[in-house]
């Protein structure tokens, strides 16, 4: 198991008083959703009350604190961590692993990855090859990382037609995360390198009149239309396997589902041959 702090807090009790402030939440407010008296959480935010591990937990939980901070804030009240944190090839993860590969093949032929919470890619299907082509070799080193790749002049920002949408589509759920984890500093550090790789002179992203925000790309001298489907595990109780997401893309019209129908029959008539 491996746990990084990402910065020394002077106590949990500041760190817990630093979840609660960026989620806008008064201590009324927090101490009456976790069910504990203000004068403690109070107590307990100033350093004249230790808190236990449960209340550490109860607190966090509250304020939807994720997993890896959780450990983190445990580790800083002097405790030991609560969730386990294995390496993907991990024995024990190999089964859940093994299960997630299925349903990335299963979505075939629409490309489909496997994900971590700082959008590296974990694992993919063979139809997300077509996608990369004409990709600078070095960005496919890995780890590779989706937003990066996306935006990034070398990558695959020449090939999406609608890239000002997409850069504000990919930027809107970086932020999100970036609050969700309380600012951690790795993806603040990418969400300042693919923001500077937008130029002043580019148009902004115009208003949208689908349904769905889609990944509009052109590869193989088609314009192929996708819309992304994110799920998570539900029950992880692992801080990898929690977050860990699946990105499927589906047909966003019947062009682009024939011509990824069509490059399946080939290739499974070559294989034939």
């Amino acid at each position: 198991m491996t746990t990084t702090l990402t910065s020394p807090p002077s106590s949990v009790g500041s760190e817990l008083r630093r979840w609660r402030e960026l989620r806008s939440l008064s201590q009324l407010a927090l101490a009456t959703q976790a069910e504990v008296s203000t004068r403690h959480l109070s107590y307990v935010e100033n350093g004249r009350s230790r808190p236990t591990p449960e209340m550490i937990v109860r607190l966090a939980e509250v304020m939807r604190v994720p997993m890896a901070e959780q450990n983190r804030l445990l580790l800083v009240g002097g405790f030991a961590p609560r969730y386990p944190q294995r390496a993907t090839d991990d024995d024990t993860l190999a089964p859940v692993m093994a299960g997630l590969r299925s349903l990335l093949d299963a979505h075939a032929p629409y490309p489909a990855l496997l994900l971590d919470d700082h959008w590296d890619i974990v694992d993919a299907n063979e139809p997300v090859d077509v996608l990369l082509a004409g990709c600078d070799p070095a960005l496919l080193e890995p780890p590779l990382n989706v937003i990066r790749l996306c935006l990034h002049p070398r990558g695959l920002a020449g090939a999406i037609r609608n890239l000002p949408v997409w850069r504000a589509h990919l930027l809107h759920q970086l932020g999100r995360r970036i609050t969700h984890t309380g600012g951690e500093p790795a993806l603040v550090a990418l969400r300042d390198e693919v923001t500077a790789y937008s130029s002043d002179g580019e148009p902004s992203a115009r208003p949208l009149a689908d349904p769905v925000v889609p990944l509009e790309i052109e590869t193989g001298g088609h314009v192929l239309r996708f819309f992304s489907v994110a799920s998570q595990i539900e029950s992880a109780a692992d801080v990898t396997l929690n977050g860990l997401h699946l990105e499927t893309f589906v047909p966003a019209d019947d062009r682009t589902r024939q011509a990824l129908d069509l490059e399946t029959e080939a290739l499974a008539a070559l294989t034939r041959d």
